[in-house]
């Protein structure tokens, strides 16, 4: 289904994170991380092509609305996946992100994701937003 998408994940509980990593390589796509800090995360879209992002709203003990900037200028599709409630900037700047309570099964993430995508890019799901 993510046609070998790669799928930023960031995000700082492992198992998670893990959970996330193979829900997606089992729907034919590519995992980016996981990223466990929002340095991390920035690194990681400056090296790599990214086509959709699931971010979770705090990492360690910072929130991640750098990773949510660069993610939204890019045109990037993401969704927000937290057990704490969206910071004010993130509630503010990105007001139709879809946000997911944890704990959710990665199967819903996923298809949040999938339809944020499609809504992004209608009949183009597999183009990139290559770093610049």
């Amino acid at each position: 289904m993510f046609s070998q998408t790669p799928v930023l994940i960031a995000e700082d509980n492992l198992y998670v994170a893990l959970d996330l990593s193979n829900a997606i390589e089992d729907m034919d796509g590519r995992v980016v991380g996981p990223a466990s800090t929002v340095a991390e995360a920035l690194q990681l879209l400056e090296q790599h092509p990214v086509g959709a992002a699931i971010v979770d709203c705090q990492l360690g003990e910072h929130d991640t609305a750098s990773v949510a900037r660069v993610l939204d200028q890019r045109g990037v599709p993401f969704v927000i996946h937290t057990a704490v409630p969206a910071s004010p900037t993130m509630a503010t700047l990105y007001p139709d992100i879809p946000v997911l309570a944890k704990p959710s099964q990665p199967e819903v993430v996923l298809a949040c994701l999938l339809a944020e995508m499609h809504k992004a890019r209608p009949g183009n799901l597999a183009r990139l937003v290559v770093p610049t």
